[in-house]
């Protein structure tokens, strides 16, 4: 009797998580099979849940419409440019605030953790006005810049560098280590977890990001994907099926990423949780 209610509650178990992975999965799928179809079916009812045969001439009016190969680099230099070099920054300043002592630094890292209370849309005009005077607008450096130190990723990397001993760095610089091989040779090898999980973090923020590249860019020929595909949205017409092909193709990065890295993101995020 009781081994027949276990087994009932490992099959309801089982059954409620089957439905919530289809029902995680099912707006891709239906994003995949609308960029198979041309615009008029997608809303059609009974809906169609197959794909369709219309994915070459979607992909061909996609290229024609935004030239999405030249946009794809765009948004892919970017995120790939700006993940590795604000991870490193971040990864320094973490370093700094866990293991070294110098005057006021409490109160920089209260500061930086106050800008998260900032909302992002206060600083558009002063951060634009600087993009004007530096004459950056329409630029990859306009978009890579202005975020490359980011809080949020300062905080996680210093709370995981608190969990290594002093003693390591110690016994380095003992055996006259600098603080720059001391960082290269020590604590990132230590810290590839944290590293991960603030590298996807900071790569899908900025490949989703779509405000500032649409206020500092200007040209098409520099649009990141989220800016090109909003333009698909028209007063008049919207092509549904170019959208989902383009909504589609936009994800292929992200997944790839994050399947790349998956295997230390979450015990990176885990590390985070060490105790002041």
């Amino acid at each position: 009797m009781i081994h027949s209610k276990k087994l009932s509650t490992k099959i309801g178990i089982y059954c409620l998580l089957i439905a919530g992975v289809l029902l995680s999965i099912a707006p891709f799928y239906w994003m995949l099979v609308g960029s198979t179809m041309p615009s008029g079916e997608i809303f059609r009812l009974p809906p169609k849940l197959l794909p369709g045969d219309y994915l070459a001439k979607n992909l061909q009016s996609l290229n024609e419409s935004l030239g999405f190969a030249k946009i794809f680099w765009n948004s892919l230099f970017i995120a790939l440019v700006y993940t590795v070099v604000s991870t490193l920054i971040s990864s320094m300043a973490g370093y700094a605030f866990a293991k070294f002592t110098f005057k006021g630094k409490n109160l920089f890292f209260f500061i930086i953790l106050c800008t998260l209370m900032i909302p992002s849309q206060v600083t558009l005009i002063p951060l634009f006005e600087m993009m004007v005077t530096f004459n950056w607008l329409n630029t990859y450096q306009a978009i890579i810049l202005p975020t490359l130190a980011s809080p949020f990723a300062i905080y996680l990397m210093r709370q995981n560098m608190k969990s290594i001993p002093d003693s390591i760095i110690e016994a380095s610089r003992v055996d006259g280590a600098g603080e720059l091989k001391i960082f290269f040779t020590v604590i990132l090898p230590v810290t590839r977890p944290a590293m991960a999980a603030v590298a996807i973090f900071l790569f899908m923020s900025q490949w989703n990001s779509l405000l500032w590249p649409l206020i500092t860019l200007n040209s098409k020929d520099m649009f990141t994907l989220p800016v090109a595909l909003s333009s698909l949205i028209g007063m008049a017409r919207i092509d549904y099926g170019q959208l989902m092909l383009g909504t589609t193709l936009s994800t292929v990065p992200i997944m790839i990423f994050f399947l790349l890295l998956q295997k230390h993101f979450i015990s990176g995020i885990l590390g985070g949780a060490v105790k002041e």
